[in-house]
């Protein structure tokens, strides 16, 4: 096993020190935000339970035009963590999500943390040997899927060939709206797989079948420190992956100290654009997470494509959109942007690589956004840093440090900050 354990968890109980303050008290952070604003520290999937209590009406997830309410996916989640729970998971069960963004993801990654067990996230594009590794390495035990040709003959074969027990089936056409799901079954069948009735057993277990229950799970003790909510695998600078531990502290500390970063957003009023894939670091907090700890509504694609995004936002008038820079610069370079409107996009999130400061001028100029470049790393759950959303916002810069969040330059040589 290669794990990466997150030494430098963020606790609301721990206590800073003078460096700390004096470095903190040096920066200019804009007036809504403070430094050493305490952080509501839970179990991740607390988050959703408090949203679906607060905006439980409003509109949580639209997914090539079908939406979900905020009620209704907290009653799938429910459902689906009982499920999993007849199905042997608990506390520290490794359970993997092999998806494209749908609101399978959504549900299936607050029900297996409100069942107790670890999320780990796998590429849909990985090949095999890739995947079987990261199987074997995480071990992981039970994975979920949807019925599209190319994941289901991927795990068929995980299997027979890895520690895998079991296979959790989604209907990919039961969440899209009519006519799109009739019509994807007539022109895109073959992109189905064909799974016999007598072929779900003990070890392919059907969407339908898992969610047959009283949505009443087992409540289990979740230790912030100790217990693993994402086991979330990365490249890191050897190009071997390794799965980066993220406690449900550490992973809940991000969102709220990302929630303070975004102190304008207007609870259960505003829409996230989701492009970026779930299973990334980045979109699990900046898209999914966020959204969930704000209310909401996500826009999502099941996978990037420049044309529907700007189709999207053109309809859909989302105002959060983070990407990665080259998607910043695709839109500026796409020769009909000018026949889309853009202009309800108010905060553009970057990351993932350095943005160019005229890809950010040209797009801010062609939206009338706000593009805040930040820094983040898996271990970190992942942002550390970030530009204000107001004020100073410092072109060819990752800003300034999260609440909280203490950054050093340490001189590799002699080892002095």
């Amino acid at each position: 096993m290669h794990y990466i354990i997150n030494h430098t968890v963020l606790k609301k109980r721990k206590i800073m020190t003078d460096h700390a303050k004096q470095t903190s008290s040096q920066i200019k952070y804009p007036d809504g935000v403070k430094w050493d604003s305490p952080l509501h520290l839970r179990p991740v999937y607390e988050v959703l339970e408090e949203t679906v209590k607060n905006y439980g009406t409003h509109p949580a997830f639209d997914f090539l035009g079908k939406r979900w309410t905020w009620s209704e996916i907290g009653e799938l989640v429910n459902r689906v963590a009982l499920g999993l729970q007849n199905y042997g998971v608990t506390r520290g069960k490794h359970v993997g999500l092999f998806l494209p963004n749908s609101p399978y993801f959504l549900v299936f990654y607050y029900a297996i943390l409100r069942a107790g067990g670890t999320v780990v996230n796998y590429n849909p594009l990985y090949a095999e040997k890739e995947l079987e590794h990261q199987i074997e390495d995480s071990q992981t035990d039970i994975m979920v899927t949807c019925d599209l040709q190319m994941l289901v003959d991927k795990m068929d074969k995980a299997l027979s060939n890895t520690r895998l027990s079991r296979l959790v089936i989604c209907p990919f056409t039961d969440i899209l709206p009519f006519p799109k799901n009739v019509l994807f079954k007539t022109f895109k069948g073959k992109e189905l797989a064909k799974i016999k009735a007598s072929r779900f057993s003990d070890r392919y277990i059907h969407w339908d079948n898992l969610i047959a229950n009283s949505g009443k799970p087992d409540h289990v003790h979740i230790d912030l420190d100790k217990d693993i909510a994402v086991l979330q695998y990365t490249g890191g600078t050897t190009g071997t992956p390794k799965g980066a531990v993220l406690t449900h502290g550490n992973i809940c500390a991000n969102i709220e100290q990302s929630a303070l970063w975004f102190y304008k957003a207007e609870e259960g009023k505003e829409k996230m654009l989701g492009i970026l894939p779930f299973f990334h670091v980045f979109a699990m907090t900046t898209v999914m997470n966020i959204a969930v700890k704000n209310a909401f509504e996500i826009i999502a694609l099941p996978r990037f494509d420049l044309n529907q995004a700007l189709k999207l936002i053109d309809k859909k008038k989302p105002h959060y959109f983070p990407a990665v820079p080259a998607i910043y610069s695709a839109i500026n370079n796409h020769p009909k942007v000018d026949k889309y409107d853009l202009t309800s996009l108010r905060y553009c999130i970057s990351g993932g690589a350095p943005l160019p400061v005229e890809v950010k001028k040209e797009f801010e100029e062609k939206t009338g956004c706000v593009v805040v470049e930040g820094y983040g790393l898996t271990e970190a759950s992942p942002v550390v840093c970030a530009n204000p959303i107001e004020g100073l916002n410092k072109a060819g810069s990752i800003g300034m440090p999260f609440p909280g969040t203490t950054v050093e330059i340490i001189d590799r040589d002699d080892q002095k900050t």
